[in-house]
């Protein structure tokens, strides 16, 4: 069965169609660069581009970088126009992409439901924390494989800052920070203001920084849960947002 996904971030759109039977994308996924500002209608405009490329006629998953609540409504806008908090977002894109059925979900939310599924969280029980580390942090969280959903922990104050000011990938690429420092002082950090609040027993690292494992894991030290990398990598959202959707086709 396949449905598609789309993936809404700060810096990009990016989808493709998803086999939902092996949890992974079944073309090549096609991107575009998110507009500046990122209003709900240019925003939507970049949704139609990533759709229409495929000829997509069926159901549509969409994630959202802030608060969804009702699978719907936008509560918060972080790292988009602010104009989109209170936007009825089924309905705007809804329309935009002719009527097609559509479901929006928070972006991490759906990359962490596919990771637990398909992925680094496969088969865990206890508390597991999946962070997407991108333009913000993107936060979900699982009690024994159920999703606590919208907790935004990127927003968590952390030495007088939101986290994600501080420790995004956005921020080690705008302070031109190494691997190594970025890591050890500011992921390592925010990680352990997570564990003190939660003590989960995985953390799984997603977002695009997580094909780059290699270069910074081994420098976060003193976290007594395991760490590993997402599996499904930066396409867990586009593969979480299609599942959601053919949840509720």
């Amino acid at each position: 069965m396949q449905i598609f996904g789309v993936d809404i971030g700060g810096s990009g759109i990016k989808g493709a169609p998803v086999d939902l039977d092996r949890g992974d994308l079944a073309d090549e996924r096609f991107k575009v660069l998110t507009p500046h500002p990122a209003t709900p209608d240019s925003v939507a405009d970049g949704v139609r581009q990533v759709v229409d490329h495929f000829g997509w006629t069926g159901p549509v998953g969409l994630t959202f970088p802030g608060v969804v609540t009702g699978g719907s409504t936008i509560r918060t806008a972080a790292n988009v126009d602010k104009s989109w908090i209170d936007t009825d977002a089924r309905a705007l894109f809804s329309e935009r992409l002719g009527g097609l059925p559509v479901t929006v979900v928070n972006d991490a939310d759906a990359a962490g439901v596919a990771e637990m599924s398909f992925g680094a969280g496969r088969g865990r029980r206890g508390t597991v924390v999946l962070l997407t580390f991108g333009t913000g942090i993107g936060s979900a969280l699982f009690v024994d494989g159920v999703l606590v959903p919208n907790t935004e922990l990127g927003h968590l104050e952390l030495h007088g800052h939101d986290a994600e000011k501080r420790a995004s990938s956005k921020a080690k690429e705008d302070e031109d920070l190494t691997w190594e420092y970025w890591a050890h002082h500011r992921v390592q950090k925010y990680l352990a203001h997570v564990e003190m609040l939660f003590s989960p027993e995985l953390f799984i690292i997603g977002g695009g920084v997580s094909r780059k494992s290699q270069k910074f894991l081994h420098h976060i030290q003193d976290i007594q849960a395991e760490i590993v990398p997402a599996q499904l990598l930066n396409n867990a959202g586009i593969v979480g947002a299609a599942m959601r959707a053919a949840t509720e086709s």
